[in-house]
């Protein structure tokens, strides 16, 4: 199972949110090259990078730091947050992307994520963020009347192979993951699901470790990293099978 770190972007800056309001912003990192360098020594198999600011505004605004980033990793890339056009997908993966992250065009534009399955195969990841078990698009600041399961079904039909599951409720609150939903859609839809929100603890780490049979492959771990509640390293063991001191 993969242990993929989160680097927000707002700004230029590495920060965190809660719930997505930005009105409960902390920047932790100036550097985000060097906090991605540093997850990256410490044993991530995959970094998962959110433009903040693409994601409210829909236009994607850190490119450039995004694409410094991916030139210092080995490791892949995931990246989201404003990605609604075509040619914005083309950009992102030209920067040096290994996957792209679409969310709102899920919803609002279906041809163009069918387009996006076909032009870059392997390539696209669907974020499903849920609040209450509804969808939320737009940054999260819009709530639709569309069950999450009912969308990760329909993304399987699609050819979607990749799905990022966020509990926005537990997003940032370190509570702990909402297990029961990520098993739920995980079973129920069949395709791979990364768990994201509400990671806190190792404890946390392994208990969605714990639902790889059922279908989860990997876990985006954000606030919990920064304030030290897990140490990236320790989580990497964990899921590998390794002693942890």
């Amino acid at each position: 199972m993969m242990i993929i770190p989160a680097i927000d972007l707002r700004g230029g800056q590495c920060v965190r949110l809660v719930q997505g309001k930005l009105e409960q912003e902390t920047v932790y990192s100036k550097d985000p090259v060097f906090v991605a360098k540093l997850f990256q020594a410490k044993g991530a198999q995959r970094l998962h990078i959110i433009d903040l600011d693409g994601a409210f505004s829909g236009v994607v605004q850190n490119l450039e730091i995004i694409e410094k980033i991916c030139k210092e990793m080995t490791i892949p890339v995931q990246v989201g947050g404003g990605i609604r056009k075509m040619e914005t997908i083309d950009r992102v993966l030209a920067a040096g992307v290994s996957k792209v992250i679409l969310g709102t065009i899920a919803i609002t534009d279906a041809p163009l994520l069918e387009e996006a399955l076909k032009k870059y195969p392997g390539k696209i990841i669907v974020a499903i963020d849920a609040k209450n078990g509804l969808v939320a698009i737009d940054g999260w600041k819009d709530e639709t009347q569309v069950k999450a399961s009912d969308l990760a079904k329909k993304m399987k039909d699609s050819g979607v192979g990749e799905i990022l599951y966020t509990d926005i409720m537990r997003d940032g609150m370190m509570e702990g993951p909402n297990l029961r939903g990520i098993k739920s859609l995980a079973k129920s839809c069949g395709i791979p699901i990364i768990a994201a929100g509400g990671i806190s603890t190792l404890q946390d780490v392994e208990k969605i470790y714990a639902l790889e049979k059922d279908g989860v492959e990997g876990m985006v771990i954000g606030k919990a990293i920064y304030t030290e509640g897990i140490k990236l390293e320790e989580a990497v063991k964990l899921v590998s099978g390794q002693a942890i001191n």
